[in-house]
């Protein structure tokens, strides 16, 4: 049986542009075990928020390897990735990436829709719970645009544990909030974090906020320089 959910193994990531080859990702590797929490933390442009796009399968690695358990997604098209995502990751953004025709328990309730796993009444139910674990059982059926950042990234929250995911997957998610709500959403991902021992890999700029996680790598230009255990 595998001891790591994911693991990174010399994965290298380079793009051309109008000035040639530009190297993104310089043989980056690391593995996530359950229940851990993982701090990715590095400049803007440093290159972490590519690493986690490859952990996720979002992106394809130029060469290297990424396997969500047994599965070497790097080897994968994007329609197979998305399949061992959708039931592998819980994905929360800076940016929130609500759908703004969706309601909040719409929004929660479309990836376990997608997963098919389930009947409508059976979603809107689990839906629902989740929206009232986060503090949002007032607000289920308003739209994105009368909520607040703090609300709207609650319902990010939401949307992400619904499909209990064996890793989440945080990209600054408190980049778009003030000081006193950014703190409250992390307070949550980290308490429902732990409810669900679900594995956290949290993407941030902040030291302080990374120091909350068990491990933490730096990410410098394009290079994993450090990897504190």
């Amino acid at each position: 049986m595998l001891d790591r959910l994911l693991e990174v193994s010399h994965v290298y990531k380079t793009v051309h542009d109008a000035s040639g080859e530009l190297s993104i990702l310089h043989d980056i590797s690391l593995s996530v075990h359950p229940a851990e929490t993982v701090s990715i933390v590095g400049a803007s442009g440093s290159g972490k928020s590519t690493l986690l796009s490859i952990m996720a399968g979002l992106d394809a690695p130029s060469s290297g390897d990424v396997f969500l358990g047994d599965t070497n997604i790097s080897v994968l098209d994007e329609d197979e990735r998305a399949l061992i995502r959708a039931s592998y990751i819980g994905f929360v953004f800076q940016n929130f990436q609500l759908i703004e025709h969706l309601t909040a328990i719409e929004n929660v309730m479309l990836p376990l829709e997608l997963l098919g796993a389930e009947g409508a009444k059976e979603a809107r139910v689990r839906a629902s719970q989740m929206l009232s674990r986060v503090g949002l059982s007032n607000r289920l059926n308003h739209y994105p645009r009368f909520m607040s950042g703090g609300e709207q990234q609650r319902v990010a929250l939401a949307r992400a544990f619904v499909v209990q995911p064996k890793i989440l997957m945080a990209d600054e998610p408190t980049g778009s909030l003030d000081h006193a709500t950014g703190a409250l959403i992390m307070d949550l991902i980290f308490d429902i974090n732990a409810e669900h021992k679900t594995a956290l890999v949290l993407v941030t700029h902040d030291n302080a906020l990374a120091k909350r996680c068990k491990r933490g790598v730096t990410v410098e230009a394009g290079r994993l320089i450090k990897d504190l255990v």
